[in-house]
């Protein structure tokens, strides 16, 4: 019997337009951005009146997502030392499997976890990457296809990769392809990076089927330092009836061949000092033909970069940046797009701006409420905004004005590094905090 292309249901879905209910598959949505079409999204709630609440063993970054009738959560269990696979029903919030990816070391720094990269669901499976390279893939009834830790041979068994933190990006998938980039520095730093053999910075192609490596892409850069490090994930960007992969670091994006993984296009330099600091947190985002750059640090401005008519290649040039005012800074959280608009939290100024893409301006920007630091990534969907902070507590910010429509608590008792975003599907926010995962409902 002949069946449909692996994953052509993914990238139906992505597409699809606003009058049903939507999956989140992915770490930043079914567009890669943030966002959500869905309408009828809460606006106020109380902790009591959530649909249900499942107990999570472990706190994690990592952010939920949702295909159908399930959810996939990655996690660690605090109590066990291990690294957590976890489907939930989204009726019930009833566990429905919870597999043992890895027993042993949970972290490498007090900040995060390896259970930091969000997991990516399609139409029947599901896969999982931990910050220690392991990875896993199952069906939605879970049975393992297969696991691997993708990053061994780039790594001693006494090391890591060669990053400061912990190594976080999400995977992506595009079609028939996975993809993971690891932008790192090319010497060792706090212990961390191989001393023997190259330390370079890559893109990998893996095969979603097996898990094999299709492709190494080595990816270069004359930045220095810290600078050579990288957080983000790749983001597949459509534009003009092209795709490409984008990825963010090393003073530099550049734009990847769906396909191979090749490099097609990199963009000018968005560091022309050299400043040897400028790590990135902040994945990219685009809207209207403008792809939106985070430098990081709350001095250093953001970045419009406008694609040219066609489609990429070539690649984007400098349409602007916020170096005037700088009042938009996001150091950590990657911005969403609602309604053609970025919107830019920032984490160190305690801000949340909207941004027009033509042009960078500022139609307005609201101080967070409360002392607790929001470093979790904006999801917007239905004219609102949800921020969550290090405490738990989600914000309900009005898209049109920037009023504040609700402050909720959602965290336990010294809750503290909360930064997994909230998802949206079926009309439902779904929200992780350290100890628990809540869905919210709507109308």
């Amino acid at each position: 019997m002949k069946t449909a292309p692996l994953f052509c249901v993914f990238v139906c879905c992505a597409i699809c337009g606003a009058g049903r209910a939507e999956n989140w598959p992915q770490w930043r949505g079914p567009s890669y951005n943030g966002s959500s079409p869905e309408k009828g999204l809460p606006a106020n709630w109380s902790k009591g009146s959530a649909l249900w609440q499942a107990d999570l063993p472990g706190p994690a970054a990592a952010t939920p997502v949702i295909w159908g009738d399930k959810v996939f959560v990655s996690s660690v269990d605090a109590t066990a030392s291990t690294l957590n696979a976890i489907c939930l029903d989204r009726l019930s919030g009833k566990v429905l499997w919870n597999k043992t990816v890895m027993e042993g070391a949970i972290r490498q720094d007090d900040k995060s976890n390896f259970a930091t990269p969000s997991p990516i669901a399609d139409a029947a499976h599901c896969f999982f990457l931990y910050g220690n390279g392991m990875m896993a893939a199952y069906d939605h009834a879970g049975n393992k296809l297969w696991s691997r830790n993708v990053f061994k041979e780039y790594v001693t068994p006494a090391s890591t990769l060669a990053f400061n933190w912990t190594y976080s990006s999400s995977p992506a998938l595009y079609g028939d392809r996975l993809f993971l980039q690891v932008l790192q520095r090319n010497v060792p730093t706090r212990g961390h990076g191989r001393t023997e053999g190259s330390l370079d910075s890559f893109l990998l192609v893996l095969d979603p089927a097996s898990g094999a490596q299709l492709a190494q892409v080595l990816r270069p850069t004359d930045a220095v330092e810290e600078s050579r490090e990288a957080y983000t994930t790749p983001i597949p960007l459509e534009f003009e009836g092209k795709t490409t992969i984008m990825v963010c670091g090393g003073d530099y994006l550049t734009g990847h061949d769906p396909k191979t993984g090749q490099e097609l296009w990199r963009s000018p330099t968005f560091n022309s000092g050299k400043k040897d600091s400028w790590r990135v947190v902040a994945s990219p985002v685009a809207s209207r033909g403008v792809i939106l750059v985070c430098a990081p640090q709350p001095a250093n401005p953001i970045c419009g970069m406008q694609l040219a008519p066609g489609g990429p290649p070539p690649g984007p040039t400098i349409a602007w940046t916020d170096d005037n005012h700088r009042e938009v800074s996001a150091d950590t959280p990657t911005p969403a797009v609602l309604d053609g608009d970025f919107f830019v939290l920032g984490d160190i100024k305690r801000n949340l701006s909207r941004v027009e893409p033509a042009t960078g301006k500022i139609k307005w920007t609201v101080a967070t409420p409360g002392p607790a630091k929001y470093e979790a990534p904006p999801t917007a969907g239905d004219g609102k905004i949800y921020l969550m902070n290090h405490a738990g507590t989600v914000v309900v910010v009005n898209a049109a004005d920037g009023a504040i429509l609700d402050s909720i608590a959602m965290g336990e008792r010294g809750d503290e590094l909360t930064r997994s975003c909230i998802a949206i599907s079926s009309g439902e926010l779904f929200i992780r905090t350290n100890h628990k995962l809540y869905c919210v409902g709507g109308k």
